[in-house]
């Protein structure tokens, strides 16, 4: 089969693509026909191993998301059937096929071509865990969505909407991103510039802001709890800015604000199924009924995987870049 490998290119990692050895799924696993893959922040590392609980890659193959169709059963699975439109996170997506855990997979809905089913797993995972479980989002309260222009970022605001937020308010870095995110369901927008935290701290008035989602991270941790409300929450999701940046302890513990970092490598399968399974009770009626989607930016096919992480990399994406497979 076709696949996007990861290679060592002059002492780099780079990609590449190749016909490999179609998987056989074990115990517990499904083998998916994979019609679309999503690229996500964290493919650009290069890591076939960023999913710790992902099955052993015989070639380290790219991507972790994927739709398509269940085409091959391992022994014991038995909620699943051959033919099943599916979508789901898995290392080794950006093939014609890939293996997963079948209690990680999530039926891919009903109309909704597989270019687009493929943008949802990381986004309705990642940020119901980090609005509902991790930020404990309250009825009415403020959420802010810091670096809200990314797929997962617009996932995060009809969310946050959805599971009762007040006012929704997002950052990005230009003023027409932000007027792109208002359809989303946007109430105010914040511009990475200048004195961006004196604007946020105006926004967010004297009790400042309870939830912020923090996909930039680097060095604007200081400014978001600046504008952080007393007892505010602030959950680490992405590090756009850069994963290290100075850190106000002071202020950090005057404001006792809670400071919360999350990720899929760490947690085991059972912890994601149960993830998945929250998600899936608060979400999936809005997921059927198309009340939170995913923009695809661009797609590109499988044999110009390079060019698409290329425009990745460029940021200049307003949404999700896809791989049709």
């Amino acid at each position: 089969m076709k696949a996007a490998i990861i290679v060592e290119q002059q002492g780099r990692r780079g990609i590449a693509v190749a016909d490999i050895p179609e998987p056989v799924p074990g115990p517990g696993e499904v083998r998916v026909r994979v019609r679309a893959g999503a690229l996500n922040r964290a493919d650009l590392a290069l890591n076939p191993n960023h999913r710790q609980t992902a099955a052993a890659q015989a070639v380290p193959v790219a991507g972790m998301e994927f739709a398509g169709e269940i085409e091959a059963l391992g022994p014991h699975v038995r909620r699943w059937q051959v033919g099943d439109r599916v979508m789901g996170m898995s290392a080794g997506a950006f093939a014609e096929a890939c293996l997963c855990d079948a209690r990680l997979l999530l039926p891919a809905p009903e109309g909704v071509p597989f270019t687009e089913a493929a943008t949802l797993p990381v986004a309705l995972q990642t940020m119901h865990d980090a609005i509902v479980t991790n930020g404990r989002l309250a009825a009415g309260e403020t959420v802010l969505v810091h670096g809200a222009a990314s797929g997962v970022g617009m996932a995060g605001i009809q969310i946050a909407k959805l599971m009762g937020a007040g006012r929704v308010i997002g950052s990005s870095r230009s003023d027409a991103r932000l007027a792109a995110l208002r359809a989303f369901g946007m109430d105010d927008g914040i511009e990475l510039s200048g004195d961006w935290v004196g604007g946020l701290e105006r926004l967010a008035g004297a009790a400042g802001i309870p939830l912020a989602i923090d996909m930039v991270a680097g060095t604007t941790v200081n400014g978001l709890m600046r504008a952080a409300a007393v007892r505010g929450r602030i959950v680490n999701v992405g590090r756009l800015a850069g994963m290290h940046g100075e850190f106000d302890f002071d202020l950090h513990a005057k404001k006792r604000i809670d400071y919360i970092g999350v990720t899929f490598r760490t947690r085991s399968t059972e912890e994601i199924e149960t993830l998945i399974a929250r998600m899936n009770e608060d979400l999936w009626e809005h997921v059927d009924a198309g009340r939170i989607r995913v923009p695809v930016d661009r797609v590109f096919t499988l044999d110009d995987v390079v060019a698409a992480f290329a425009y990745m990399r460029s940021n200049a994406h307003l949404g999700k870049v896809v791989l049709q497979i």
